[in-house]
C-alpha cells in the first residue's frame, strides 16, 4: 500500500496529548505503523556526559501513531490524503483541496 504519509511533510496531531499541535515529520516507520514529528509527543531521555556531546536531561520526539495523524493542506487544515493518476504517474492529492501534495 503506498503511503499516505512521508518524511517532510507538514502535519497535525488529531488526538493524544499533544492534539492541535503541528509539525514536520522527520521519519517514519511504516511496519510498526509510527512516525517521529519535531517538537510532538516529546519525552525527557537521560544522557551521560561524552566526548561529543553535553550530557543531561534531552528532550527527544517520540513516535506517535500514523492514525493520529492528518496533512496540512495549503490552507493550513487538516485534510484526508487520496490517490490519482496524472500523467500515467500515481500522485497524492488533499481531499479538501484537490491540489496535488
Amino acid at each position: 500500500m503506498a503511503a499516505k504519509l512521508r518524511k517532510g511533510d507538514k502535519v497535525v496531531v488529531l488526538a493524544g496529548k499533544d492534539k492541535g499541535k503541528q509539525g514536520e515529520i522527520a521519519s517514519v516507520d511504516p511496519k510498526a505503523g509510527k512516525a517521529v514529528v519535531d517538537g510532538v509527543n516529546m519525552a525527557v531521555r537521560h544522557t551521560r556526559q561524552s566526548q561529543n556531546a553535553q550530557g543531561g536531561r534531552i528532550p527527544k520526539a517520540m513516535p506517535i501513531q500514523l492514525s493520529n495523524l492528518a496533512l496540512l493542506d495549503k490552507n493550513g487544515k487538516a485534510t484526508r490524503v487520496g490517490f490519482r493518476e496524472e500523467d500515467g504517474k500515481k500522485v497524492r492529492f488533499a481531499k479538501t483541496t484537490g491540489e496535488t501534495v
